[in-house]
């Protein structure tokens, strides 16, 4: 049975940074797309970032680019969102997702109902 928990959340001043992290239990880490979503109250979730693991290729939410970094540890079967230069509008509960494989994740890394398995969640906060 697959089961990602993420951790790593809490509340930071602007400027700050957070790391997430999303351990897979259950889940082979071979040709799947991994990612991370926020959501906010009366928002859809957002995909923030994901990785592909075959290639390594990486893709990022416009609002994140240069500030964010995804990245996965094979060993530890964990998946980490580092997150630096935080503004008050990252707040959001971020979710941890993934696929079942097959490939498509450069044009579907997007989409939610792309992911088979989610995480429950996880609250940033970033203050002014």
């Amino acid at each position: 049975q697959v089961q990602l928990v993420e951790s790593g959340g809490g509340s930071v001043q602007a400027g700050g940074s957070l790391r997430l992290s999303c351990v897979a239990s259950g889940y082979s880490y071979n040709g799947v797309c991994m990612a991370w979503f926020r959501a906010v109250p009366g928002k859809e979730r957002e995909g923030v970032a994901a990785i592909y693991s075959t290639t390594g290729s990486t893709y990022y939410g416009d609002s994140v680019k240069g500030r964010f970094t995804i990245s996965h540890d094979n060993e530890k079967n964990t998946l980490y969102l580092q997150m630096n230069s935080l503004k008050p509008e990252d707040t959001a509960i971020y979710y941890c997702a993934a696929d079942r494989g097959g490939g498509g994740c450069q044009i579907n890394w997007r989409k939610m109902p792309w992911y088979y398995y989610w995480g429950q969640g996880i609250q940033v906060t970033v203050s002014a």
